[in-house]
């Protein structure tokens, strides 16, 4: 299975935000954003969609689709 599901901490790094900012706009323990960014645990799909929209990306960009696809 793939192990690195999501770019979240690459995107944070594009949008020069950290963890602790995202934790705060979403409303979320800073240690489960860490898990996110580590790709230790994954968000929700609707989890996910509000990160999108805080960060004002398209889900897809996310997400490492070939990485997703290789796990299938």
């Amino acid at each position: 299975m793939a192990k690195n599901l999501n770019r979240i901490k690459a995107v944070l790094a594009d949008k020069q935000h950290t963890n602790k900012w995202l934790a705060e706009q979403l409303g979320k323990d800073p240690a489960t954003v860490s898990k996110w960014c580590t790709n230790a645990a994954q968000p929700s799909l609707e989890t996910l969609m509000q990160i999108a929209r805080v960060l004002g990306v398209t889900t897809d960009d996310l997400l490492r689709l070939e990485e997703i696809k290789e796990s299938l």
